[in-house]
């Protein structure tokens, strides 16, 4: 199985490593996360670039590690699904490179989940990953909505088909802000929802917070102002990660006389 730090089911009863690296992942300790794992496998490998890749998009930070980790699972992928899954995180790293403006390399994730759509078939668990990050490109970086909305179904769907609560909780919030900037507020208000409720079922802190804000977003008052409050307490606990919702977060302007 090649595990992405996008997916998941949470704790795995059977499975004290795995259990251990959610908790950890979680509460955004994503390096203490990928040190308990041994990347002398390819498996093994690909989840552990796959959580550097994530703290990269959550706090900006440890672009090298994250690379040097993506270039060993690449080395030990040998499977189609492994090679794919390895290309689906090359894309993600430089879609997080290019949002967070540390370097330009949008061709770069253009072609690397490319690379990946022809190696990972249309069904395969890995396919619904691969749908949402194909529309985090086509929302961000090519500001195409349309393009984004399709893909996003599609991972959607993929995540349901799969029992991928995790991705599902993404799907639903970024389905949710794409309604949201349509006008459609019930709709959006219902994917933040589930978005919220499927994160704090799985105890998703380091994601609930953004979820918070979200809902918040598509909210009236006094409620708006109480799920800010409680997505401003939990960024504080996590350090002010992710480290982009500050701006979310930020109080309005003061007003002058």
């Amino acid at each position: 199985m090649a595990y992405t730090a996008m997916s998941g089911n949470g704790t795995t009863p059977d499975d004290p490593l795995q259990t251990a690296v959610w908790r950890l992942r979680s509460r955004a300790c994503w390096a203490d996360a990928a040190a308990l794992l041994r990347p002398e496998r390819a498996d093994a490998a690909l989840q552990r670039a796959a959580l550097l890749v994530e703290r990269c998009l959550y706090t900006e930070q440890g672009w090298e590690e994250a690379e040097d980790a993506l270039r060993t699972a690449e080395a030990l992928a040998h499977t189609d699904d492994e090679r794919g899954a390895a290309a689906c995180e090359r894309g993600q790293l430089a879609y997080a490179a290019t949002l967070h403006q540390v370097r330009d390399r949008a061709d770069e994730a253009r072609a690397a989940l490319g690379r990946a759509a022809a190696l990972i078939p249309p069904g395969a668990p890995g396919r619904a990953l691969l749908d949402f990050r194909r529309g985090l490109l086509a929302e961000n970086l090519a500001r195409s909505p349309q393009a984004a909305r399709a893909a996003y179904r599609r991972a959607h769907a993929g995540a349901v088909a799969h029992a991928d609560p995790l991705l599902l909780s993404f799907t639903w919030r970024h389905l949710a802000g794409l309604a949201l900037r349509d006008g459609e507020l019930a709709e959006a208000r219902h994917g933040f929802a589930e978005s919220l409720r499927i994160r704090e079922e799985l105890g998703y802190l380091v994601g609930t917070a953004p979820a918070l804000a979200s809902l918040a977003d598509a909210e009236v008052e006094p409620e708006a102002s109480r799920l800010r409050e409680e997505a401003r307490r939990l960024f504080r606990l996590l350090g002010g990660v992710p480290t982009w919702l500050s701006r979310q977060l930020a109080p309005p302007p003061a007003a002058t006389a």
